[in-house]
């Protein structure tokens, strides 16, 4: 499933095959929540941006439209007219930010909807069908993830019952792959321990033994520094199959992801180029950082976002007016700004792979960690 091709140092270069084509990592995936970017982009913006994975999140499309009504319309591949890899978050992370509506127990977590307040109830059985029901290529084990900072005691417990959920989760899965022919998917664990070494450590050779097909790293982002970040990847890492791809969830800046790499991760998303674009902040290679494109500085600029990018905004409009758009209120305003962003995200992988094949990646780094 996953073949190294070139190394730089910790920097790998690899290929993972799934049923709707190869991913060339290290890949970003695009975050389309409820299977769309929000921005008002479609899939067809997806293959103009150079996507090659979406991420749909299986906790708000269970709650709504339901994993049933998008299996009987033939899957979300064909729901949201996108024909490449699809990944789908196991809901444990949205579940832990309804901390005020949830109860977690051995069997599952009960919870509230965020919609219309119904009770509902998710174990980790239930996590897998509905991905299973989804047609997800990527599936995500049901985890938990907690709070930083939580008590060692309580993150100890929370990561013996995620590796016992990891098991419940694989058990299922091939359950339901003897019982069905439309499932392909393949099952990533989740390592916890928020950033207690020893606990990250040993949960990571644990969940390791159970030779799953990809590995992630959950529970970051979420109030720790960025070194303490990296610190629990380079922790981890050395205990992670090296022919297994490897996941930083929820992460993160453009410096967050080159610092990932080069410790070896292969796969990453976030929603921050997106939000960010929704509300005009936006990258550039030529200004090395990103600028706010609702500034007075930009109310009669006539060049481009960023002069050294290519996507479809930078060649057909201005600052200028992609200000004037914000300032009206215009959704295009939005959605140009969100196109621009993720494409520089979708570059920015390209040339880190580039960068890793040509054995020049810690000059790219340098340059990537010198932006503002």
């Amino acid at each position: 499933m996953f073949k190294l091709v070139s190394k730089s140092s910790k920097a790998r270069r690899g290929e993972y095959l799934t049923r709707h084509g190869a991913v060339q990592t290290p890949v970003f995936m695009n975050v389309a929540t409820q299977g769309a970017i929000k921005g008002a982009l479609s899939s067809a913006d997806l293959r103009i941006i150079g996507c090659l994975v979406a991420l749909a999140n299986t906790y708000h499309l269970h709650v709504r439209p339901g994993d049933e009504l998008i299996r009987r319309q033939g899957g979300l591949h064909k729901f949201m007219a996108w024909d490449g890899p699809i990944l789908t978050d196991s809901g444990g992370f949205q579940i832990f930010s309804l901390a005020d509506l949830r109860k977690i127990k051995e069997e599952g977590v009960a919870f509230n909807s965020h919609v219309d307040g119904k009770n509902i109830f998710m174990s980790p059985e239930d996590s897998i069908r509905i991905q299973a029901n989804l047609g997800s290529d990527i599936i995500m084990a049901f985890d938990e993830c907690v709070e930083i900072p939580s008590p060692y005691e309580y993150v100890e417990e929370s990561c013996s019952r995620t590796y016992r959920w990891l098991v419940r989760c694989k058990e299922e899965l091939t359950r339901l792959k003897d019982q069905r022919d439309d499932i392909y998917a393949d099952l990533f664990g989740i390592n916890q321990g928020a950033t207690f070494e020893d606990l990250r450590v040993s949960h990571m050779k644990r969940i390791a033994e159970l030779d799953l097909p990809g590995y992630a790293i959950g529970g970051l982002a979420v109030g720790e520094t960025a070194q303490q970040m990296y610190d629990t990847i380079d922790a981890v890492s050395e205990f992670m199959p090296v022919d297994k791809p490897r996941y930083l969830m929820g992460v993160g800046t453009p410096q967050n992801i080159v610092e990932a790499v080069a410790r070896g991760i292969d796969f990453f998303d976030c929603v921050m180029p997106a939000r960010n674009g929704r509300h005009g902040r936006l990258y550039t290679w030529s200004e090395k950082g990103s600028i706010n494109i609702n500034n007075e500085q930009y109310k009669e600029d006539s060049g481009p976002i960023d002069s050294e990018c290519d996507c479809p905004v930078c060649r057909d409009f201005t600052r200028a007016y992609i200000r004037h758009l914000f300032k009206a209120g215009e959704m295009l305003a939005m959605r140009l700004a969100v196109i621009h962003n993720l494409y520089f995200y979708n570059t920015l992988m390209a040339r880190i792979r580039d960068a890793i094949e040509n054995d020049t990646f810690e000059e790219f780094r340098r340059e990537i960690n010198a932006f503002d």
